[in-house]
């Protein structure tokens, strides 16, 4: 199963999720595509299997994945203070991957009915989350 991680400006989410996911789920293979050089890198670093910045490979990796994770601005034209372009936005909402979408209320993108919460809860969440689509309950 091939999970994509996206995230941006300093990849902090998507450093958190890799090293999250690698240690409960070592079968996966993880990639990881940060809007800018420094989250790829980020994610890199965290155990992420390859990792790409950027419009083109985002484009690619959308294709391949299984699963999308990242925060709820990978959707959202011009999100993550402008890194997320338009075509990287429609990449992920026309995959054919399932997608795992993060609720960060930041950057001017606030998505009613869901409080405020610390990385580390959302990363469970979406552990638990994964856990249902590897069935692994």
């Amino acid at each position: 199963m091939n999970i994509l991680i996206m995230d941006g400006q300093g990849g902090r989410l998507g450093s958190l999720l890799v090293e999250a996911i690698r240690q409960r789920f070592p079968q996966v293979y993880l990639s990881a595509v940060g809007t800018n050089a420094m989250a790829a890198a980020a994610m890199k670093k965290a155990g992420a299997h390859q990792a790409a910045s950027g419009e083109n490979p985002t484009l690619v990796a959308c294709r391949k994945a299984d699963v999308i994770i990242g925060p709820i601005g990978i959707v959202i034209a011009d999100a993550l203070f402008g890194e997320v372009t338009p075509r990287m936005a429609a990449a992920v909402g026309q995959a054919e991957a399932i997608r795992i979408l993060i609720p960060m209320n930041r950057c001017e993108n606030l998505v009613a009915g869901v409080p405020d919460l610390s990385l580390s809860v959302l990363a469970e969440d979406v552990l638990a989350k994964l856990a249902g689509i590897l069935g692994q309950n």
